[in-house]
This record gives structure tokens, C-alpha cells and sequence, in this order.
């Protein structure tokens, strides 16, 4: 009997464990895309799983995967169509999370440009960003309207896509996100229109995603973590006002147009099941890059996406 009180003092007296920590980086600074990261940081849902997460912004944004794939970072926001081509280049990663799950990328045009669809485009320019998945799409696109690449000249414009546009540096832009670029020229005085990239000959795919290096992860941390993440979407879709000003009391410089218009652009584009794998689409889209040449091969949906939870 006497060691029930001098048990109850050790385990009194015990130090708490500690939390797992983790390491995410963004794909880009802080903006609305990254809502359901942001409100389970700051409402406390990462902490309540036993995370530690330290958020941070690249300074590059093609060094996110890199960073990942060398064990750098523990887990980085990245894009679907880029994961099928870093994970046939060797890269070890997976994605372990959907952020976005509708395609964001769209061709900008003017509202009362010339170009208003696809056909259009023949003998003019096209700006974009990302050389090699940005030209595909632009391809897949064109054929779509029986023009091929060599029918429009590309313009790398990096990443003054709407100032290009605006100024008539080129007549359609590829690559802007269609929640924030259109809504920018709005604000700039100018009325874009998105030629929608799923309509015109590309496959349906996850924009934004969470990627992790199978090789290296901590798959129960990784579970805990899109647990936390989901409570977060579902959190921004419920209570979009009071999710917007935890976002804005977290984040005071994007506290101005562009981005409360982005965040109500952004909400319905949140995957409120993120850590489930729509297997369909990401075979369609490995296809759909194969068939364009991309790649020798055609890998299983397992190596390329995994769900945590299951």
C-alpha cells in the first residue's frame, strides 16, 4: 500500500513527451491557397495531433520537392503534374495530402481580346513560367482546336504573366492561377477571361498537394498531420468569415483586396478529404504524359500517391 503514493509522485512528477516536429515548406510566401495549413497551425490543430510544425517559404520555388527528396524538410506543398515527372526523374517522393483538388492553372486571354478560344491562338503568343509540363499542356490544348506548338510562338515572360498580358507582351498567358491572376487584372483595370484547362483536352488533376520522401517519413507523424490538415479545410469551408480572420490575424500584410477576393475564389477548390487518393485521376494522368512523351513509362498509382490514413 505504501507504494501507490510514491508511484502516484513519479508519475506525477514524469515530463511530458515531447511533440514530433515537422518541417513544411510552402510552394510559394503565404496566400489563401495554403488556408487549411495555416487555420490548424493557428487554431491549435496540429498541436492538439502532437505536432510541432514549423511552416516556411521557399526561396526558390522549384526547391520545395528537392528539399523533401534530400530530407531537408520533412514535407512540402507541390504540385500533381510536377510529381509524375520528378518521381520518373528518380526523385523520392509521394503525396501524402491533396490541398486543392481541382486544377487552378488556366490561359488567360483579355475579355475583349482577340483571342477568344482555343483556335485564336494560331500565329500569336503565349506567355508562361514553367518550361517542359507548362509547353505539354499548351500542346494538349492546341490540339484540341488542330493546331499544334509550332502554330504559336511561346514566350517565357517568368513570372509577369498578367503584366504580359496586360501590355500586350503576349496575347494568352498559361500558368496563372485562375483564383488570383483574373482577379488582379480586375483590380489593375483590366478584364481577364480563363480558357479552363480541364475543358480543353487536359485531365482533371490535384493542384496543390503535400509531398513527402517515402523513404525518410514518420507515417504515423504523416497521418496526424493531414488529420490536422482536414480539420483545417473543413474549418475554412464551415466558418469562412471567422477562418478568414484568423488567416488575416496570422498573415496582416494580405490583408487587402487581391486576397480576401482569392480566399473567396479559393474555398470551394479545398479538398475536405485530403488524405484520400482519387487513384482514377492520377492514372489518367500518368497516361496523359506518356502518350504526350514525357515519359518511357507508365508508373502505378502506388508509386506515386499514398494515402497516410488507410
Amino acid at each position: 500500500m505504501r507504494l501507490l503514493p510514491a508511484l502516484a509522485l513519479v508519475l506525477t512528477a514524469a515530463p511530458a513527451m515531447a511533440d514530433d516536429s515537422l518541417t513544411l515548406m510552402l510552394d510559394w510566401f503565404v496566400n489563401p491557397d495554403h488556408a487549411p495549413i495555416v487555420i490548424a497551425q493557428e487554431k491549435g490543430f496540429f498541436a492538439q495531433e502532437g505536432l510541432t510544425v514549423e511552416i516556411v517559404a521557399p526561396a526558390n520555388p522549384a526547391d520545395p520537392p528537392k528539399m523533401v527528396a534530400s530530407g531537408q524538410v520533412d514535407l512540402a506543398v507541390g504540385y500533381q503534374p510536377q510529381l509524375h515527372l520528378q518521381v520518373h526523374e528518380g526523385l523520392p517522393l509521394t503525396r501524402i495530402a491533396t490541398l486543392v483538388a481541382t486544377p487552378l492553372n488556366c490561359l488567360t486571354v483579355l475579355a475583349d481580346g482577340p483571342v477568344q478560344n482555343i483556335a485564336d491562338l494560331r500565329d500569336r503568343k503565349v506567355g508562361y513560367s514553367v518550361p517542359g509540363i507548362e509547353t505539354v499542356l499548351m500542346g494538349a490544348m492546341l490540339e484540341q482546336a488542330g493546331l499544334t506548338i509550332r502554330d504559336v510562338e511561346l514566350v517565357n515572360v517568368g513570372w509577369a504573366l498578367s503584366p504580359a498580358l496586360m501590355t500586350g507582351q503576349v496575347d494568352a498567358t498559361l500558368g496563372g492561377f485562375r483564383n488570383f491572376e483574373l482577379t488582379q487584372m480586375r483590380l489593375e483595370g483590366a478584364e481577364g477571361r480563363c480558357l479552363f484547362v480541364e475543358e480543353h483536352g487536359i485531365p482533371a488533376y490535384d493542384e496543390l498537394i503535400l509531398l513527402a520522401n517515402p523513404d525518410r517519413m514518420d507515417p504515423d507523424a504523416v497521418a496526424r498531420f493531414v488529420a490536422a490538415m482536414e480539420r483545417g479545410a473543413n474549418y475554412v469551408v464551415n466558418h469562412p468569415v471567422d477562418a478568414w480572420q484568423v488567416f488575416r490575424d496570422a498573415h496582416p500584410d494580405l490583408d487587402d483586396d487581391l486576397n480576401r477576393q482569392a480566399w473567396t475564389a479559393t474555398l470551394p477548390r479545398f479538398s475536405q478529404s485530403p488524405g484520400a487518393v482519387d487513384h482514377a485521376r492520377y492514372a489518367r494522368f500518368e497516361a496523359f504524359l506518356h502518350d504526350a512523351g514525357l515519359t518511357r513509362q507508365t508508373l502505378p498509382v502506388s508509386a506515386l500517391a499514398r494515402d497516410p490514413g488507410a
